[in-house]
């Protein structure tokens, strides 16, 4: 009995770590760049002495955060009015609709990373002599793209994980982090190679956004969206369980799943193979890569 008691704790603490990892790269990525955009936009008054105009920009950020966990709020609730098939449709809608928002976001920021903070200072230049009700437009902008991608993509990433508290848990760990790298590249305390640590958590995006999207298709089969439910790929329930540490490991960041169908496999391969290429092809212009300092 206590053999078995002991394997599921031991089971439910690798699930929840797991869902944790992977919501912790999530949280990281949208956390720094929004830290790292509302760093730039403070630094830059601050320099220029116009500390007046710093009001609005948290007036703009705090609004911003209003209505990504309002937007949270809206589509949980959403989703548990419904039954279960017009559920798992639901599902299946936000997941794809959550990998279009990372894939666009690591590709935003391969590009941007380098010229980021010269394009917010000229916008903040213009929003300033325009009046305090564009500053606060431009933070809320600035900031509401990832605080809306953060919410869709934590309701995918809640629903493979099923009823545990790990991507809460991660999403928070993987934004306190975040805006600890944004203050202490803010403060001068640390210097990173911004590009560079941008494309190594593109990389495992991409497979999170792959797995994620393989889960959102099963969801749609299982609403009878998509043919296929029955027809599998693979089955490795037995070598690799989902149930077993490895298996839990696999699933929490990845979204295995043991029992993969045909469209999932395809959708999958199809996916990795044309995204991670094109996320990894060297830049056109050789541009000195960019330290993390905001200036």
């Amino acid at each position: 009995m206590f053999t078995r008691r002991q394997r599921e704790v031991d089971r439910v603490e690798h699930v929840f770590g797991s869902a944790v990892f992977g919501s912790a790269l999530i949280g990281l990525r949208e956390g720094l760049e929004a830290a790292l955009v509302v760093s730039v936009l403070v630094a830059y008054l601050v320099k220029t002495d116009r500390r007046r105009e710093l009001r609005w920009v948290w007036l703009g950020v705090g609004i911003a955060v209003a209505l990504s966990v309002g937007a949270g709020a809206l589509i949980t609730f959403t989703s548990a009015s419904l039954d279960f098939r017009a559920q798992e449709a639901f599902g299946g809608t936000m997941s794809l609709i959550a990998v279009v928002f990372v894939t666009g976001m690591v590709f935003w920021m391969r590009g941007a990373a380098r010229r980021i903070g010269g394009e917010l200072r000229g916008r903040l230049d213009e929003a300033a002599g325009i009046g305090p009700v564009a500053v606060v437009a431009l933070a809320f902008l600035a900031v509401g793209r990832e605080g809306l991608e953060t919410a869709v993509f934590f309701y995918a990433a809640a629903q493979s994980a099923g009823q545990n508290g790990g991507p809460l848990t991660g999403f928070l760990i993987g934004l306190a982090i975040a805006v600890a790298l944004a203050w202490a590249i803010y403060r001068g305390a640390l210097r990173i190679d911004l590009s560079r640590f941008l494309s190594v958590t593109g990389v495992l995006l991409v497979l999170v956004a792959a797995g994620v999207l393989a889960y959102g298709l099963h969801d749609l089969q299982e609403a009878a969206l998509i043919p296929g439910l029955d027809v599998l790929a693979f089955d490795l329930s037995g070598p690799v369980p989902e149930d077993s540490w490895y298996g839990a490991l696999l699933k929490g960041v990845f979204n295995y799943s043991a029992r993969t169908t045909v469209v999932q496999a395809i959708a999958w391969s199809v996916y990795v193979v044309v995204t991670l290429p094109l996320f990894l092809r060297p830049a056109r212009t050789r541009v000195a890569p960019t330290q993390g300092e905001v200036k």
